[in-house]
């Protein structure tokens, strides 16, 4: 069996763990002699440092809970904490969670939690500085961020997907890659980073910085290429069945009408723009509103 047919079939038995499927797949990066696809899995492997290089699977919106006190033994549990409550240059502590852990150690924790959801405490000085205006009349004694069991889960679950997808697209182009350095030179270290860039990092990958200042720069769409649009929308981490709804939106806009953006694909682009805001996206919806509108403008030849 090919190394590139066994990472396949690796990846798609749930049974194999991550990191193993990642040891496979350092074998393949080094017999490609690719350092973007190397760096990558050793990352995943060993953890991230900073936000610089985290992908945007790895940032997460989440929600804050705490518990306060107030007078005559007055008390809250749990409380959900609205971010508007801190300044907004502190929000992103609130509703923002950054995963640098390696793919090991959050299989690890998975195993350690049966249900429930995981907490990342707030910084002390934050809770002393703001904790006594969330709730009028009551101090903060603990707050932390809480990331459910299946966003961490849903990391795991994208990494595993992006490989499988990775290694078949290198397959279609060169069946023997990894089978040998000198089998390896029918694949270009040029496509194999542009394979990558398509199905590992995406070609949205400035979303995952998920700022204001977003610029979609990477984002090619020919007029009227439905396959390129799916393409782009799949690999931000759309859903299928959420596609066939902006094609069936599209059609029924555009009937006897000049194309545009019209009502049926303005509703949907505020309904996945809710999807963001919840965290099954896992991007901010700012971001997402751009991304979606720069992409759909693209495709229906309208000024970007």
């Amino acid at each position: 069996m090919s190394l590139l047919r066994e990472i396949q079939e690796m990846a798609v038995d749930s049974k194999v763990r991550v990191a193993d499927l990642l040891i496979r797949c350092k074998i393949l990066a080094v017999r490609l002699g690719n350092n973007e696809f190397r760096e990558w899995v050793d990352r995943e492997l060993e953890g991230y440092q900073s936000k610089e290089n985290l992908p945007a699977y790895r940032i997460l919106r989440v929600n804050s809970y705490g518990n306060f006190s107030g007078p005559f033994g007055l008390s809250l549990e749990n409380a959900l904490i609205p971010p508007t409550t801190i300044p907004k240059e502190y929000r992103e502590v609130v509703h923002m969670a950054y995963i640098f852990d390696s793919v090991s150690s959050l299989e690890e924790t998975l195993k350690n939690i049966d249900g429930g959801n995981l907490s990342m405490v707030w910084p002390p000085d934050l809770i002393s500085h703001f904790g006594g205006n969330i709730y009028k009349d009551m101090n903060c004694l603990s707050a932390w961020r809480s990331i459910s069991r299946g966003a961490v889960a849903g990391i795991l679950d994208t990494v595993r997907n992006r490989v499988l997808n990775f290694s078949l697209a290198i397959e279609k182009v060169a069946p023997d890659a990894g089978e040998g350095f000198d089998k390896d030179k029918a694949i270009s270290n040029e496509k194999v980073s542009q394979v990558f860039q398509t199905h590992v990092y995406g070609n949205v990958g400035n979303i995952a910085q998920a700022s204001s200042d977003f610029t979609q720069t990477s984002l090619e769409i020919k007029q009227g290429d439905f396959n390129i649009l799916r393409e782009h929308l799949l690999n931000a981490g759309l859903e299928e069945k959420d596609i066939l709804e902006l094609r069936k939106a599209m059609e029924s806009d555009n009937k006897g009408k000049p194309r545009g953006i019209g009502k049926n694909v303005t509703n949907w682009i505020g309904n996945m723009i809710g999807k963001a805001s919840t965290g099954v996206w896992q991007i901010g919806t700012t971001v997402a509103a751009q991304f979606l509108t720069s992409a759909i403008s693209q495709y229906l030849g309208l000024p970007k």
